[in-house]
């Protein structure tokens, strides 16, 4: 692959990293008038992260063990389910009002620590996602693994926080 082409691989990916929590942040603040709110969304990607987390696990034990198609078959599901989710919580949120967390004393802290180094680890998951995975696509396995030792426990901290969030605040939903 020529030097003009990976820059403009690393530019959408650079730009797609931007834009998605930009594009999200915005649509947060919209909710569509007279749409029934889509209450049955959060178990259903609360449980979207917990197999995300669990294909994460065995994409590795495959990979260790040298099952490089098994891993890439994983390892796509997970993108997929991570594509998913993002569709999911924008279709949520821009049909609900978000659920304020009703937790009370040291429990409220530990639920916004979670809730925030998960907001924040998403948004810089989406790089090191696209990153990780265009030196995979341009068989750069070197870089491919090196990369992936920072994106996974990353991403698998978010899809597991992304479980405990819910099971956290479903106890205040309406």
């Amino acid at each position: 692959m020529n030097n003009k082409s990976l820059k403009r691989y690393n530019a959408i990916i650079i730009t797609v990293s931007i834009v998605i929590p930009i594009v999200v942040a915005v649509l947060f603040t919209i909710r569509i008038p007279n749409v029934a709110p889509l209450d049955m969304l959060p178990p259903i990607y609360a449980t979207i992260n917990g197999i995300t987390a669990i294909l994460l696990v065995l994409a590795v034990v495959q990979i260790k063990q040298g099952n490089r198609k098994v891993h890439e078959r994983l390892m796509k599901i997970n993108i997929f389910l991570s594509l998913l989710f993002l569709l999911m919580y924008i279709a949520y949120h821009i049909t609900s009002d978000s659920t304020p967390y009703g937790g009370q004393g040291f429990i409220r802290y530990v639920y916004f620590f979670i809730l925030i180094t998960h907001i924040l680890l998403s948004v810089a998951l989406i790089p090191l996602v696209l990153f990780t995975y265009k030196h995979a696509v341009l068989r750069d396995f070197k870089a491919h693994k090196r990369l992936s030792k920072v994106t996974f426990p990353i991403w698998l901290y978010v899809a597991v926080t992304g479980v405990i969030v819910y099971l956290m605040i479903v106890p205040y939903y309406a």
